[in-house]
């Protein structure tokens, strides 16, 4: 008996990993739009789940179901929410839900449409106690973040790209490359929705266009395998990142100069010791720094790098200069030897 076509054996493959951990009984959903990534991970989902623990004696089957969620985009959105559920129900997932989104306007329509799908998401995941959901972002989903990510001068974190797993969000797929998951779609029968706005046209979101016009132009000029090589490059800077991450996370920068450590609550009030700070790597001390300046209350999305470089002179090149204005209506000041981060005008 021959086996599946060679797309769809590697789409199941990737979620059999992504999903080793998964407990006998637990409720895995997979976020799908009806589009061909997402539809290809439910299928594979739908063959994969419910045998994870198969010839384990008396281990219930984990079982599988849907999240499809409507933004409301464009008219006809019902319909192709309503579609993708019903595929959803025709490949054996069981529960699916059909949440109907209306995203505001913070950050710009794509950031609101992302927030309102993954409060969408993990509403239903609280609702049915679900132990995992599954995204379809593939390789070349991840190539395009880290090209969007160059072009906007993001440091290693964001060119980290998108994580594999992240609390209960796993992204199975980010070593497959878009071919196999539309290949997989061809080769199951199935049929997805093709998003228009996919086709780059200027009026679309700027990553549709990096897709359409960008990433085939660095194919064509580069060679092939440009998409497998940014996404190795984010591979690489999420395991730089986390390291720093984790060496800034061990500093005690919020504790007094004899060491002792406070409560990060109090310790921003009370100011970082500069003389512990100074000596650090510089990666390492504007981590630290960026870390002090959100748990003051500076808002992530609108902290900047020349915010935190504005930080770390304070620290390192210190002339007796004057508060450090951050967003968020706070400001930061060198006072003792310690660096203080509070209200502005305080």
């Amino acid at each position: 008996m021959p086996g599946p076509a060679p797309a769809v054996a590697r789409v199941r493959s990737a979620v059999r990993s992504a999903l080793a951990d998964v407990p006998p009984g637990a409720l895995v959903l997979v976020a799908c739009s009806g589009g061909p990534d997402s539809l290809a991970l439910a299928a594979a989902a739908a063959f994969v789940v419910p045998r994870l623990h198969r010839g384990s004696d008396d281990a219930a089957p984990a079982r599988v179901g849907a999240v499809v969620v409507d933004h409301g985009w464009a008219p006809g959105s019902d319909e192709v929410a309503a579609a993708a559920a019903a595929t959803c129900r025709t490949l054996g997932l069981d529960p699916v839900h059909v949440v109907v989104v209306r995203p505001g306007s913070a950050g710009g329509p794509e950031a609101a449409a992302r927030t309102a799908r993954y409060e969408a998401l993990a509403d239903v995941a609280a609702r049915t106690g679900a132990a995992a959901v599954l995204l379809g972002h593939t390789l070349d989903d991840q190539a395009e973040t880290v090209l969007l990510g160059l072009a906007r001068g993001s440091g290693a974190r964001s060119l980290a790209g998108m994580a594999p797993r992240r609390g209960l969000l796993r992204r199975p797929l980010l070593g497959v490359p878009r071919a196999d998951t539309l290949a997989a779609c061809d080769a199951l029968g199935l049929t997805p929705w093709h998003d228009p706005t996919n086709a780059g046209a200027p009026e679309h979101p700027l990553r549709s266009r990096v897709r359409a016009q960008v990433l085939p132009v660095l194919e064509e000029v580069l060679g092939p395998g440009v998409a497998a090589a940014l996404a190795r490059s984010a591979d690489q800077l999420r395991e730089d990142a986390d390291a720093l991450d984790a060496a800034a996370l061990a500093v005690p920068a919020y504790g007094s100069a004899d060491g002792s450590a406070d409560e990060v609550a109090g310790g921003v009030a009370d100011g970082l010791d500069v003389a512990a700070l100074a000596p650090l790597p510089d990666a390492v001390r504007r981590r630290v720094l960026r870390r002090a300046a959100l748990d003051a209350g500076c808002p992530a999305g609108a902290l900047r790098r020349e915010h935190v470089l504005g930080l770390d002179a304070l620290v390192v090149d210190w002339h007796g200069q004057g508060p450090v204005d951050l967003p968020g209506g706070r400001a930061a000041r060198r006072s003792c030897g310690r660096l203080v981060i509070g209200p502005a005008g305080a």
